[in-house]
């Protein structure tokens, strides 16, 4: 270490302990903090020089999560609490600042705290991107959301774009920190709390929607008296918007393991004797036709979710069911549908839908 202290590539200088000041009264346990200080900012300046790390030890406990929810919901859990502890340290960094401050005349360091919350946006995205990957269904405008938190998570990374691009424009960064922890909540609840689909997305928009009080206060130009007034309509419209725009949100937990069209189900094995791309229209009229799903939960959810009947596009049939989390292979479950058109000719869909109408999957079959 120099006189100077050490100096970091972009600009972070951690002070040599003599540059140190130490509050009277609390020499030794200032002395201790500081050097907890430094230590901290040696940290800042080896995880700058490596990038990659904290993004890829955020997509690995992502992938590991996704894997292990299955088997060891435990890991699984702990993994998404420990996601949720950053957001915690940033929702208290002001509280512990002002508190350092007034004990030990010494705050956080801002570049410190703007490096947390670089992290932060950069473990959860890549946390939570396997799940929303495994549950998207890409012919669908949920590949749009999914793709969006992608690019959002490769400008994490990019310190050109994220801090200088990104981190300049208030309104954008702000809308960036709100939308990711909105996706990570939309994993976490459902895993850690066993929050049915609808609650969380529920849930999940509700934040969403209070972190972007903020925001528009901030950039409203308009005289005071009023301002409130409009920031709580912009804000219902927000909500609301939000509410509609459901349907392009993948249910980040839920996804289908196994699916099937089939005439006849092994109740035994509970398993589909075969699987149909195609029925004659005379058999399907004759016996009928089972819609087969086996849907992946986490252990201890309880969901509901309809198997939704379409032909040519048209709503026929809608089929509620319930499905528990916790098997490796997913909750085997299955609708039979005995009542078709006289002229069931055509393309044929059974959507699966969660009880907010967001599709986990889709079967097709054509009758001839």
């Amino acid at each position: 270490m120099s006189a100077d202290g050490i100096q970091a590539p972009d600009g972070i200088v951690v002070p040599p302990p003599a540059a140190e000041p130490r509050p009277p009264g609390r020499t030794v346990t200032g002395s201790r903090l500081a050097r907890l200080k430094r230590r901290g900012l040696r940290v800042v300046v080896w995880l700058r020089r490596h990038p990659w790390l904290v993004a890829s030890f955020g997509f690995v406990s992502g992938v590991l999560s996704f894997v292990l929810v299955e088997r060891h919901e435990g890991v699984a859990r702990a993994m998404a609490v420990a996601m949720l502890a950053g957001w915690l340290l940033l929702v208290l960094e002001r509280v512990l600042d002002r508190t350092l401050r007034r004990r030990f005349g010494f705050g956080l360091p801002p570049m410190l705290v703007r490096y947390l919350t670089q992290f932060t946006h950069q473990e959860s995205l890549f946390f939570a991107l396997p799940f929303f990957a495994a549950s998207t269904s890409w012919n669908s405008g949920q590949a749009v959301f999914t793709s969006v938190l992608g690019v959002m998570a490769l400008v994490a990374i990019v310190d050109p774009l994220y801090f200088g691009r990104l981190a300049k424009r208030r309104w954008l960064f702000l809308g960036y920190h709100t939308l990711t922890l909105f996706a990570l909540l939309l994993v976490v609840l459902p895993l850690v709390l066993q929050v049915p689909a609808m609650a969380s997305y529920q849930a999940a928009l509700a934040v969403a929607v209070a972190l972007s009080f903020p925001t528009l206060a901030g950039v409203l130009s308009v005289p005071r008296w009023w301002r409130g007034l409009l920031v709580l309509v912009l804000l219902a419209g927000l909500g609301a918007t939000g509410w509609l725009a459901r349907l392009w949100v993948p249910p980040a937990t839920l996804r289908l393991a196994q699916v099937a069209v089939t005439t006849q189900v092994d109740e035994a094995r509970k398993a589909p004797t075969e699987s149909l791309r195609s029925i004659d229209a005379g058999r399907l009229l004759q016996d009928g036709l089972y819609a087969y799903t086996a849907i992946h939960a986490p252990l201890g959810l309880s969901e509901q979710v309809s198997h939704v009947w379409r032909h040519e596009g048209r709503e026929v049939d809608r089929i509620v069911l319930e499905v528990s989390g916790g098997r490796a292979e997913g909750y085997r479950a299955w609708t039979r549908k005995r009542n078709f058109p006289e002229d069931p000719r055509g393309r044929w869909q059974v959507q699966v839908l969660t009880a907010d109408d967001r599709m986990v999957g889709t079967l097709r079959f054509r009758v001839e």
